[in-house]
């Protein structure tokens, strides 16, 4: 797993530097919200993330007969999201405030992925068999789908269109930039689910499918409301 943690810390460390340099270049205004709203709001992100990272990823393994602790990316941001909102709600914060999260959210995934991917069958984020060309075998002998890969390129596309989109200035992206964030990464995982051979809780549906069932609700109402105002 010393592979998977130098990539943990690559990925943070490429996160950190993407957000300093974005509040740079075009966002010092969103950031500034998030330190109006003080330290409660990094207390309330850091919990959420951590509940819902581990909580969601844990029970993930127990529900596919598998023991431990797991962690989960969708599971955390899942859980900050809940966080943020009830903490918005109790401080009277209107608006969107995660904007300048969003290169540096897709900026961990896409590096974060490759180790996932390099860590083999016992990170337990392999996907199912596959004959596709592309199937990788992660030391069993059995080609499979390398999803962690899928979602890495995902990821990275999108992270040069919102680039593309702040340097812009465009008032979409600059208004629901992290709930479009969101609706892409829980659709894209969503699909990405079917790949994967999790536990299922309700006919072909694991635990991450409803979690990203809910990240896509929950987006789509924000844009919506979003337009609304």
């Amino acid at each position: 797993m010393i592979v998977h943690t130098l990539f943990d810390l690559l990925a943070a460390a490429s996160a950190l530097t993407m957000t300093v340099l974005v509040y740079r270049w075009r966002l010092a205004d969103a950031g500034q919200k998030i330190e109006q709203a003080g330290l409660g709001y990094a207390l309330a992100l850091v919990m959420g993330a951590v509940i819902g990272g581990f909580g969601a990823g844990t029970l993930n393994l127990w529900l596919s007969g598998e023991p431990g602790i797991g962690r989960s990316i969708v599971g955390a941001l899942a859980g900050a999201i809940v966080a943020i909102e009830l903490f918005k709600a109790v401080k009277g914060i209107r608006g969107s405030t995660g904007i300048i999260f969003v290169p540096a959210f897709a900026t961990s995934v896409m590096v974060g992925r490759w180790g996932c991917f390099l860590s083999g069958l016992d990170d337990q984020t392999h996907g199912t068999p596959t004959a596709l060309p592309w199937g990788h075998d992660f030391g069993d002998g059995i080609l499979r789908h390398p999803v962690q890969l899928y979602e890495s390129l995902t990821m990275g596309l999108f992270l040069v269109m919102a680039l593309v989109l702040i340097g812009q200035r465009n008032p979409f992206l600059m208004r629901n930039g992290f709930y479009l964030l969101v609706l892409v990464y829980g659709l894209q995982r969503f699909l990405l689910e079917f790949l994967k051979p999790y536990g299922a809780l309700i006919g072909p549906f694991n635990l991450f499918h409803f979690i990203c069932a809910g990240l896509m609700i929950y987006s789509l109402v924000m844009i919506v409301r979003a337009k609304a105002k």
